[in-house]
């Protein structure tokens, strides 16, 4: 679906680029493996705002800069700051934001691992629609290993990927798994030699980006949330969601296309 170009914001830790109606963020502090500061996570909320504010983006794509996806939090910009506790605090605060902004963006979100997902960066990997991995890309929480714990949602969606005994295995050890680990577990959609990666999440972002609009933002709360809603209400709310949907311009564009036997052209109103 071709758009015209966006007036994309310009950050100082973030690439942002648009391909029709994809949005694709690059961490890009690749002289640190793209390691996490203060300004990255602020950033990320801001072009996550920008993405939900946007009609004309459709799915959003991360990814990093050179051999890292992110190593997790910067530790020698951490070592160096002097921080009170409530500073400390907030720091760790705006870590559990971009999760829940990834989680709650009412359009789809792929994470295109193209190296080491650690720590923060495999929060962020987590709280996607979507993992795509390098073949060599590695993924793992080595949080107990430095004397803290997994923040961003990691405790609630982890165990609904891969079941709670692996959930636990990555953990409590740290273990990093490849793409190929990653996806027989259920972890990643996919892996892909190297040079393929930001193709295959380009096609897949690309085929989101072609289905309803309203029917995503309605569909992905739905199934983030069902595993631990109750049948009654899980119901209704698929109902509720069915019937906002049946109000919209795109459903009766669907309709039409269905019995016009051409592809439907949404446009998310």
């Amino acid at each position: 679906m071709k758009t015209p170009p966006l007036n994309l914001p310009s950050y100082e830790t973030l690439l942002v680029t648009q391909q029709d109606t994809v949005l694709t963020v690059c961490l890009n502090r690749p002289e640190r493996l793209n390691a996490v500061v203060e300004l990255m996570y602020q950033e990320l909320i801001d072009v996550l705002a920008f993405a939900r504010q946007t009609p004309a983006v459709r799915a959003v794509i991360i990814t990093g800069e050179g051999r890292a996806f992110c190593v997790g939090a910067d530790m020698k910009a951490h070592g160096g700051a002097a921080r009170t506790l409530y500073q400390r605090r907030e720091y760790l605060q705006l870590g559990n934001d971009v999760g829940e902004a990834i989680a709650q963006l009412n359009k789809p979100v792929i994470a295109a691992l193209n190296g080491y997902a650690l720590g923060a960066g495999a929060e962020m990997a987590v709280a996607c629609d979507f993992i795509l991995m390098a073949d060599e890309a590695q993924i793992g929480f080595p949080e107990t290993s430095i004397g803290t714990c997994v923040g961003g949602g990691v405790s609630k969606w982890l165990p609904q990927l891969v079941g709670l005994a692996q959930a636990r295995r990555m953990l409590y050890t740290g273990d990093k798994i490849n793409g190929a680990e990653a996806t027989r577990l259920g972890l990643a959609l996919a892996h892909y030699p190297l040079d393929q990666l930001m193709p295959e999440a380009w096609a897949l972002a690309s085929k989101l980006a072609r289905q309803a609009p309203v029917s995503l933002a309605m569909l992905k709360p739905l199934v983030n949330r069902g595993s631990h809603t109750e049948m009654p209400s899980q119901l209704q709310q698929e109902l509720d969601a069915v019937f906002a949907c049946s109000t919209t311009e795109d459903w009766q564009e669907g309709v039409n296309a269905f019995a016009e036997k051409r592809p439907p052209q949404f446009k998310g109103s």
